[in-house]
Parts: C-alpha cells; sequence; structure tokens
C-alpha cells in the first residue's frame, strides 16, 4: 500500500545516506592517511642527494608497474587472520594467536590497502613543490633565532601548502570513486558508493538509479574542486 511504499523509500533514503557517509569517511581518512605517510617521504626524496633520491623516487613509482588488482589480492593476503601481519602481532606478542584482529571484509582493510595504493598520488605533488624550496630559507630561519622546529612551521611548511592541496584533492578524488579494492577487501561495510554503482549497472538493472547516483557523485566531486580552487 502507499504507507508500506513511504516506508521503503524512507529506509532506502536512510541507507544511502549512510552509504554517502562512509564513501565520504573513507575518502577523507584515506586523504589523512597518505599525507601523514607522504609528506616525510616527499620531504626526504626533496633534501637528500640526487642519486639515492632517484632510487627511492623508483621504489615511490614501482607500485604504479604494478597491477591494481595484484596489489589489492596481496593486501588480501597480507591482512586476513592467517597473514602475514596477524602472524607479525602475534610473533611480537602485541596479541594472542586465539584474538587475531579482523582487517578483512571491513574499513580497517579498505583503509591499508587504499592509503597504500594511492600514496604515490600523494607523495609526487609533495615533492614537486618541496624539490623548488631552497634550503637556505631554512638556515635563514634558524640564523635568526628560530629553532628548526619554528623554521619549519614558519617558513618550510607554508611554502608547502600548494602540494598538500593538490595531493589531497587528487587523492580525495580518486579514493571516493575507488571500486575495485574497496569491493574485494573492505566487504559490506567497506564498500562505497562506487559499488553501489556497480551493483545497479550490472545486477539489478537499474540503470536510472545507477545514473542517478553517478551524477551526484560527479555534482560532488566538482564541489570539492570549486572549493579546493577558491581556497588553495
Amino acid at each position: 500500500d502507499e504507507n508500506g511504499d513511504i516506508v521503503q523509500v524512507e529506509e532506502g533514503r536512510k541507507i544511502y545516506i549512510k552509504l554517502w557517509l562512509r564513501t565520504l569517511q573513507v575518502a577523507l581518512f584515506v586523504t589523512l592517511f597518505t599525507f601523514l605517510m607522504g609528506y616525510p617521504i616527499a620531504h626526504l626524496l626533496a633534501t637528500i642527494p640526487m642519486k639515492y633520491s632517484n632510487l627511492l623516487m623508483i621504489c615511490v613509482l614501482l607500485p604504479f608497474w604494478t597491477s591494481l588488482l595484484v596489489r589489492t589480492a596481496s593486501w588480501m593476503i597480507l591482512l586476513q587472520q592467517q597473514g602475514v601481519v596477524n602472524d607479525f602481532f602475534v610473533m611480537i606478542g602485541l596479541v594472542s594467536d586465539d584474538n587475531r584482529p579482523e582487517m578483512m571484509y571491513n574499513k580497517v582493510g579498505t583503509y591499508v590497502a587504499m592509503s597504500q595504493i594511492l600514496l604515490p598520488f600523494m607523495v609526487l605533488p609533495l615533492y614537486s613543490v618541496m624539490k623548488t624550496i631552497s634550503p637556505s630559507l631554512m638556515r635563514a630561519g634558524k640564523s635568526l633565532g628560530g629553532t628548526p622546529f619554528v623554521a619549519f612551521r614558519k617558513i618550510y611548511f607554508p611554502l608547502t601548502v600548494p602540494g598538500i592541496g593538490a595531493g589531497s584533492l587528487l587523492v580525495f578524488i580518486l579514493a571516493i570513486g575507488y571500486y575495485i579494492t574497496p569491493a574485494l577487501v573492505g566487504g559490506a561495510s567497506g564498500s562505497l558508493i562506487s559499488n553501489t554503482i556497480a551493483y545497479h549497472m550490472k545486477s539489478s538493472l537499474d540503470w536510472a538509479f545507477a545514473s542517478a547516483l553517478g551524477a551526484m557523485l560527479l555534482t560532488g566531486v566538482l564541489v570539492i574542486y570549486w572549493l579546493y580552487n577558491k581556497l588553495v
């Protein structure tokens, strides 16, 4: 009846609002994790001698030479309950063998796998900006009485803001539309809006609804880019 249809619509609306919030949460946390890992890596690449920098840059770019599906499958092997990561936790005594943590088919697996896969997209913009910053600026700040931390906070870090903005935007947009990794590693609790679009395109064949979700996703990305353009 009509009341039943209204209830179903309301329940469906709540489900997809939660799905959108989960997608934004995953994209934000992945962006944060890649920034926390990528900033020191990019700083190291920009400050060490060129011969070592080139070698480390190859290590950063090495994942691009491997299939995304292979990298995702590798994380599935590493993060499972009997995998290498859990075996290491048990070996060092962090957890007991009977109490191994669940790191697969949830948000934890999604965060770990996506952060590693998207890390180069944060490192490269940061490195391109940091490479243009003259080392003499930090030396000048220290010679004027500032500690290394103060010189970093007031001189170096503000100069890297364009790289932070570009890397964060790139990682966030890629993360918000990611499909393969959340589908394989995240399970039901780690799936994103892109997985729902794929489901309605391939299984339920509700192409109109999938198109609506895709349009909402595109609109959200354009709004994010507009905000980035205004702020950064």
